[in-house]
């Protein structure tokens, strides 16, 4: 598994400081990743970058933005550190230099065939620099971009080589494009400013942090590409396979505020919280929820209960996830600096808490202990997923079996490993609810992988 991420782009009809509204879009986008980030302007056909580990704030300073060129196209990326390639040759976006022209290209998701396509591509003669998938895509659309008369159509003879999850948005010396895989697996969307510049971006949220207004989602296997004032879609690649996307989108990765193929990620943990209290109730004193993802299900758990909700867990702010912390001791230490539990709202109270997963189970034990600690007479855990049983292989940090600890051990022998009083998990069938559809990937539940 490589990494999960944000992407963000921008397409104006004049050169201006684009790379100041990347900025912004990428802090919106930050909960998408939060190991790098990366900038690319393009000013006058050349390409001017910089990108580097951390956060976007620590590595964008009013200075570096300043020191870029305006520009008329500029995209960005947010990269989420997963287990190993934690180093910055594998910032993105990815800048490949040929006599055709520059492409820079910032890529969520993974490819289940990348190693397949590496050596490929080794073999033809191309030299990897990093350790990331995403120079895969660079180098197979270069190689396409020889022999074709423009960069979509590189961009489309190289998605028939592509397997797997692939949200992209890429600058050309004069075009912005935007591409999903033909799953949809990771979400794309884009949007118009004011001024009638284009702007792409992994969620809605981050149109909006940009001012921009919502258009519409790139559909699944569409390329559009954003060529002076023209809009072209290109849907060759559409309905050639059948739409999945990630359910874990709306269970936790996206922001609550962020709207994914029409369907609002608030409302949809609201839903998956209303359904754990009718699959799953227990007599207590109050209902809280892990900060961030975990709340809006604890709402939802909270008004379909009848409990009071309240305020049990505060999130320190200037700490990443701990789900992206690399090594299980780093997680260990981070929860008690991340979490810190509010005694006057548990003290002697019967409690459920309310998260979105439990992937090793380490931090939930973390959690339950704080909250024993500040008073708690009883902790009951409730899930606003089903229990991950399989490895994901499309850009989430969804662990090898060896390390998920519903692989080995019962409902019942995890409630005591991690301390609970009790623990229920949503069953896989009840995810349908979001959607109403089954349009959705839940492998790493069911272990059914589309591609």
């Amino acid at each position: 598994m490589e990494e999960k991420c944000g992407v963000f782009g921008i397409k104006s009809s004049r050169e201006e400081m684009l790379a100041h509204t990347v900025y912004y879009g990428l802090y919106a986008l930050q909960h998408r990743g939060q190991e790098s980030a990366g900038i690319v302007v393009n000013h006058a056909r050349d390409f001017y970058s910089h990108k580097d580990l951390g956060l976007v704030g620590d590595v964008f300073s009013r200075e570096v933005l300043d020191r870029f060129p305006a520009g008329n196209i500029a995209i960005g990326h947010v990269r989420y550190g997963t287990t190993g390639g934690s180093t910055r040759v594998n910032c993105q976006p990815v800048e490949v230099h040929h006599h055709k022209g520059n492409l820079a290209l910032a890529h969520n998701g993974n490819l289940s065939n990348a190693a397949e396509l590496k050596k490929r591509l080794e073999e033809e003669g191309s030299i990897f620099h990093t350790t990331s998938d995403t120079e895969i895509i660079a180098y197979l659309i270069t190689k396409h971009r020889l022999t074709c008369d423009s960069i979509e159509e590189a961009v489309s003879a190289s998605m028939t080589d592509l397997h797997g999850a692939y949200s992209l948005v890429i600058s050309s010396p004069t075009k912005m494009i935007a591409v999903r895989d033909p799953y949809g697996f990771r979400p794309l969307c884009y949007g118009t400013t004011p001024d009638g510049s284009h702007v792409i971006a992994s969620e809605t949220c981050a149109l909006y942090s940009v001012g921009a207004r919502f258009v519409r989602d790139v559909e699944p296997g569409e390329i559009i590409v954003f060529d002076g004032d023209k809009v072209i879609s290109r849907r060759e690649h559409c309905n050639t396979a059948p739409k999945r996307v990630c359910i874990f989108e709306y269970i936790y990765f996206a922001r609550a505020d962020s709207r994914i193929d029409g369907i609002s990620v608030h409302r949809s943990r609201l839903k998956l919280g209303r359904m754990l209290a009718r699959i799953a109730p227990v007599e207590a004193d109050i209902v809280i929820g892990v900060p961030d993802s975990g709340i809006d299900a604890a709402l939802g758990y909270s008004q379909e209960a009848g409990i009071p909700y309240g305020k049990g867990l505060i999130k320190n702010r200037y700490i990443g996830r701990t789900f992206i912390s690399p090594a299980s001791e780093d997680r260990h230490d981070k929860v008690r600096i991340k979490l810190s539990p509010v005694p006057s709202e548990i003290e002697g109270k019967k409690i459920i808490l309310i998260d979105d997963s439990i992937v090793r189970g380490t931090t939930m034990g973390e959690i339950i202990r704080m909250l024993r600690e500040a008073g708690a007479k009883e902790v009951h855990i409730r899930i606003s997923a089903p229990e991950f049983l399989h490895p994901c292989y499309y850009g989430t940090d969804v662990d090898s079996q060896e390390n998920l600890v519903a692989c080995h051990h019962t409902v019942d022998e995890i409630c005591t490993m991690i301390g609970a009083d009790s623990l229920a998990f949503l069953p896989v069938g009840s995810l349908e609810e979001i959607s109403g559809k089954d349009d959705y990937c839940s492998a790493c539940f069911d272990g059914e992988y589309p591609d």
